[in-house]
């Protein structure tokens, strides 16, 4: 996994409250247990037409979010089914972090153990940025782990919540086995002993 202590990137609004993974990923997409392909799936029926055309009025379709980075979301983002292609999707296209006023437990966890930054901040925080980033054509929000706050235009700034174990683990870009890993010895010894019984 891929450390993360601070992006700035390209802002896109996404003023939805509950959001949740079907919409992010639609279940039909759901054919691949790989980490990649999953780009054109994300928000896939918000996105497209029945016929595949791009909706002109969806965010992600505007000109002036293309190669956006940083989503800027409503409160309760990655609810619904604990599927890890959400992140996955998110990761695909181009995403490094998510901010929002509050985020799905499992979908916050599965962000984290796939190198995706869940930025929880307050509400009117996370208002102003988004009201920020729409009113400014080409605005970018930086998102520094390290110093734990989002920077965004007009000044504004919000403190990150994140517990520190996630943030660890995305500072240094550890995920699950990495962490497993690192007690690779003692797992060895314990083989060794248990053998001998």
């Amino acid at each position: 996994m891929e450390p993360f202590r601070s992006h700035t990137g390209l802002a896109v609004p996404l003023d939805r409250a509950n959001v949740d993974t079907d919409q992010i990923v639609p279940k039909r997409f759901l054919k691949s247990i790989e980490r990649t392909g999953f780009a054109d799936a994300l928000f896939a029926d918000w996105r497209f037409d029945a016929d595949g055309r791009p909706r002109p009025d969806f965010v992600l379709n505007l000109e002036r979010y293309r190669g956006a980075s940083v989503l800027v979301a409503g409160a309760n983002f990655g609810c619904g089914s604990s599927r890890e292609h959400a992140p996955w999707a998110l990761r695909d296209y181009g995403f490094r972090a998510l901010v929002a006023p509050s985020f799905a437990d499992i979908f916050r966890q599965n962000c984290v153990q796939n190198g995706l930054v869940p930025a929880q901040v307050g509400e009117e925080e996370a208002r102003a940025l988004m009201a920020a980033v729409e009113r400014h054509e080409g605005a970018t929000v930086t998102v520094d782990l390290e110093a734990r706050r989002v920077l965004g235009p007009d000044g504004i700034v919000a403190e990150i919540a994140i517990d520190e174990a996630a943030r660890r683990r995305l500072l240094e870009g550890a995920d699950e086995i990495a962490l497993t890993l690192r007690h690779e010895a003692a797992i060895a010894a314990y083989e060794e002993r248990r053998v001998a019984f």
